[in-house]
């Protein structure tokens, strides 16, 4: 972002959890809520009506849930960063947010401290996820261990290693960059070779390894 306030969008159908959301967001002197909506449908309308640079979904919301607002943002070319809200982790929930593009997933239980660390990090384009969840979620390559074959990470580099951890703690490319004092290409260079290694596919694909596989890079 340039300086100017990141615009918001909060959509949840919970008056109370919503205008807490907001107080929670406009706290932030960097961050400014430029409207609320109720439901997804409504939802939809604001985001092109108002262009926020970040909008709050909630998953489960009447008319049009959370996951429906997101397919129509793609469908319809919205450029918008996405944090979805949650009740509990669900893996077929994260898998599904992540492959519509959403940038945070939070839990509404840890709102409080999470939601504003998520707003910005979608708004740098990074990722975001609930700390509470972090552990749940790099958990999810524990059960295939037991038979498992030989890392699929034995082939990176240790610095492919290092920028692949930073992926995990949801640092950006620019942000690595500075980190490890190289240009941001070489970061992506880096990433580019992370991905053709692991076999990765997609734009979410490594976010999703580097959180799952976040304990082995110690």
């Amino acid at each position: 972002m340039d300086g100017t306030p990141i615009r918001v969008l909060i959509a949840d159908d919970h008056p109370i959890v919503r205008h807490g959301l907001v107080q929670i967001v406009e706290r932030d002197t960097g961050l400014t809520v430029v409207g609320e909506a109720g439901d997804g449908v409504e939802a939809l309308a604001r985001l092109e009506e108002l262009a926020p640079h970040v909008v709050v979904l909630d998953i489960d919301m009447p008319r049009m849930g959370g996951f429906d607002v997101l397919r129509e943002v793609r469908a319809r070319g919205i450029a918008v960063g996405a944090v979805v809200l949650t009740m509990h982790f669900d893996e077929d929930m994260f898998d599904e947010a992540m492959a519509l593009g959403a940038k945070g997933f939070v839990v509404k239980d840890g709102a409080v401290t999470d939601i504003v660390a998520a707003v910005r990090a979608a708004a740098a384009g990074g990722y975001f996820v609930s700390p509470s969840l972090a552990g749940l979620v790099a958990s999810r390559s524990a059960a295939r261990s037991a038979t498992a074959k030989p890392s699929p990470m034995a082939s990176l580099t240790p610095t492919e290693r290092r920028v692949l951890r930073l992926i995990a703690d949801y640092r950006t490319s620019k942000q690595i960059a500075e980190e490890l004092f190289v240009h941001y290409r070489t970061v992506e260079n880096h990433r580019t070779n992370i991905c053709a290694k692991l076999d990765l596919h997609g734009s979410h694909a490594l976010i999703k390894f580097a959180l799952e596989h976040k304990s082995e890079l110690v």
